[in-house]
């Protein structure tokens, strides 16, 4: 099979699909790798270290999409990136249809096979080529989010860990999963005072029990939810629900509640963000102020750290990917349930329920699919 990686075009994305490693494996497995050239630099992997290797460094980012079989990506493809796809030919990368109903019609049309690296699933349920970048995204957040509470970002003026003598600054994380662990093991560790809301009673179990005295836990329920917020200087929205858009947990009279100059960082952001007053903004221009309230809200959070978010990435998506091409994606998907799990659209039709639900279009179950391709 011929695998191609280009170079990711949304504004200040650094990463890229296919790291020198992952093509060496792809190479050895007896495939071509088609790179564009430039593809890696972001990351730190010039185009010697693919062509050390073995792969083939191309000019343009067209001409790889028209050679490829496979385009192995990070983010979503972008709109003249959708142009170049065409029917049969599979699409591996982050998607998040279910907040971006203009992609999935323009994927739908191309007549792509586009699997989804969000809705691949392990045997317990979890999500292993979301999880590395949900803990990347998770340890950022505190980070940016102490920088939009800066005085001169139009923040509050709120030190997290504080100073002897000052009390450190309160934050709550919405959402215990992997983002929010790691946001809320990060902010803890910065001294700062962090509460972890979740409604699922055996999550907070878990995190009293792995990090009791580092931060506290709560139940997400609409009046703790909307307390804690109001006393909160940073909220960070760490809420996923796989495939589906997110939903609106802090509304707009809980910002009227909040402190001058408080900041929210909208880790969720991707599918449509947690907070109603979110919508997507840039690494060029990442914040911006509503109710007095400050909102980070950057779709590629993981895009400012390339290097280490590009490694993490290959590291889990590489055994996926390899069987892809060694088997072809029928097969591969007829084998593994879990990275059938990963097929959002086929042929024309959406293939995975909550993006079907979420867009209100007709739903093509996967099954249905592979059963046809037998």
């Amino acid at each position: 099979m011929k695998i191609g990686t280009v170079r990711e075009i949304k504004t200040h994305e650094y990463r890229v699909g296919l790291t020198p490693a992952a093509a060496h494996e792809a190479i050895a497995h007896g495939h071509d790798v088609l790179v564009e050239a430039g593809a890696g630099t972001g990351a730190g992997f010039p185009d010697s270290d693919y062509t050390d290797i073995g792969a083939e460094i191309i000019a343009s980012a067209a001409e790889v999409f028209e050679a490829a079989d496979m385009i192995v990506k990070v983010k979503e493809p972008q709109a003249s990136e959708r142009a170049m796809l065409r029917e049969g030919q599979i699409l591996f990368t982050y998607l998040h249809l279910a907040a971006d109903e203009a992609q999935a019609r323009e994927l739908m049309e191309s007549g792509a096979t586009c699997i989804a690296y969000e809705t691949v699933t392990a045997r317990d349920g979890s999500l292993p080529l979301l999880a590395p970048m949900s803990e990347v995204a998770g340890r950022l957040a505190p980070q940016m989010g102490a920088w939009t509470l800066q005085k001169a970002n139009g923040g509050r003026g709120v030190l997290l860990g504080g100073v002897p003598g000052v009390t450190p600054a309160r934050v709550v994380v919405i959402g215990g999963g992997v983002v929010g662990t790691h946001a809320a093991r990060v902010a803890a560790g910065m001294g700062a005072d962090v509460t972890v809301l979740d409604r699922s009673l055996p999550r907070l179990r878990y995190l009293d029990d792995m990090f009791a005295g580092t931060f506290r836990t709560a139940y997400s329920s609409k009046a703790e939810t909307a307390a804690l917020v109001a006393q909160a200087d940073l909220v960070i929205g760490a809420v996923l629900i796989p495939g589906a858009a997110a939903p609106k947990l802090v509304t707009r009279d809980m910002l009227k509640t909040m402190k001058p100059g408080a900041a929210i960082v909208d880790v969720a952001i991707d599918q449509g963000g947690c907070v109603e007053t979110s919508h997507p903004t840039t690494h060029d221009d990442p914040i911006y102020e509503v109710d007095g309230v400050m909102h980070y809200c950057v779709a590629n959070m993981p895009g400012a750290v390339a290097r280490t978010a590009t490694l993490a990435l290959s590291n889990a998506t590489q055994p996926f990917m390899l069987a892809l091409a060694d088997k072809g994606w029928e097969k591969a998907c007829a084998e593994d349930p879990h990275l059938a799990n990963g097929l959002n659209v086929h042929a024309g039709q959406i293939t995975y329920p909550a993006v079907a639900e979420a867009l209100g279009l007709p739903l093509h179950p996967t099954e249905a699919v592979l059963h046809a391709a037998e």
